[in-house]
């Protein structure tokens, strides 16, 4: 069974005149282990797609399931739990708290999922040791680049060991070189810890990254998936 589905999802935003159908009756599915890139333009229902996936919105029609939880039944408490120990979120502007430390940041997504202190701290140093900034563990956000805060904010989303991890435009506030370092690390991630990725992006540069690359079009497949 794929650890993600999609069966005819429709979603729609507004009422009325003013009622934009953002996914028609999109059918989608995603293998455990996956590393899937979804392309297309500003508009094309991409984050609508992976706020339904992470549990942060609900299909109007159609049957969402993902780590073996029909989120489209499910009730509220159900989707925060799914969202605290099975998925972990990565954003283009990164969302650190600005008053915590790199290790702090990172350490505060482990105690989420329930992490006592202690193996938080321990875990958070060691993540941030492996995505090559184990010397800036003390820093602020604000002491960091927009590669170093990006970095960061992987290490913070794997820290709970998620089943599925979920990127929104990563590299989209970054320059290609420092993209490049990044989307490098999240492939590498990918390989060494079984972690399935979904990112989306408008950039077709992304599309180099993915083992299996998904383009979408008005909320529509545009084209048969490429692995």
């Amino acid at each position: 069974m794929p650890l993600v589905s999609l069966d005819r999802v429709r979603k729609a935003y507004g009422s009325g005149a003013a009622r934009q159908l953002v996914l028609d009756e999109l059918s989608l599915s995603m293998e455990a282990g996956e590393f899937t890139v979804v392309l297309g333009p500003s508009g094309c229902g991409k984050t609508t797609l992976l706020n339904l996936i992470g549990g942060l919105d609900t299909a109007d029609a159609g049957r969402v399931r993902a780590c073996g939880l029909d989120l489209t039944g499910a009730s509220r408490a159900e989707l925060t739990a799914y969202r605290a120990r099975s998925v972990g979120f990565i954003f283009q502007f990164y969302n650190l708290l600005p008053t915590l430390t790199a290790a702090e940041n990172v350490e505060a997504g482990i105690r989420v999922a329930g992490v006592d202190r202690e193996a938080a701290r321990e875990a958070a140093r060691s993540l941030l040791a492996r995505v090559g900034l184990g010397p800036l563990a003390g820093r602020f956000p604000s002491q960091l680049s927009g590669g170093e805060q990006q970095r960061v904010a992987i290490a913070r989303a794997l820290a709970k060991r998620p089943r599925l991890l979920l990127a929104d435009e990563p590299t989209g506030n970054l320059d290609e070189e420092t993209a490049g370092g990044v989307l490098e690390l999240m492939r590498e991630l990918n390989e060494e810890t079984g972690v399935t990725f979904v990112v989306v992006s408008h950039n077709p540069v992304l599309a180099e990254a993915g083992r299996r690359v998904v383009r979408l079009s008005h909320g529509r497949l545009a084209e048969p998936e490429t692995i």
